[in-house]
């Protein structure tokens, strides 16, 4: 017998004490799957994965314009793309 109500889940906490919560469905496995209802189960759980992670990373860039609407940013665009282009690697500005 598989388990009923199962779910993918991840929360979002912020500094500010605002939360959300985000939730994906999965289906039941049973105690003891069959080749075939493993790899079943684990497709399914791949795809709440992708899933969950398009839903989080669209919270996430909404959250961040918010904050940065809120901080009265000037940024400008030129600015933006060059940080976009170095996210995630280590910059070394020249300094002469």
């Amino acid at each position: 017998m598989a388990p009923s109500n199962q779910s993918l889940t991840a929360e979002y906490r912020a500094s500010d004490a605002a939360t959300r919560s985000f939730t994906q469905a999965l289906p039941g496995c049973s105690r003891t799957p069959a080749t075939e209802e493993r790899t079943a189960y684990l497709s399914a759980l791949h795809t709440s994965v992708g899933k969950m992670q398009d839903v989080v990373n669209a919270f996430l860039t909404q959250k961040m314009e918010e904050d940065k609407n809120a901080a009265g940013s000037t940024a400008d665009a030129a600015t933006d793309a060059k940080e976009e282009e170095n996210y995630g690697e280590e910059v070394v500005e020249d300094e002469g």
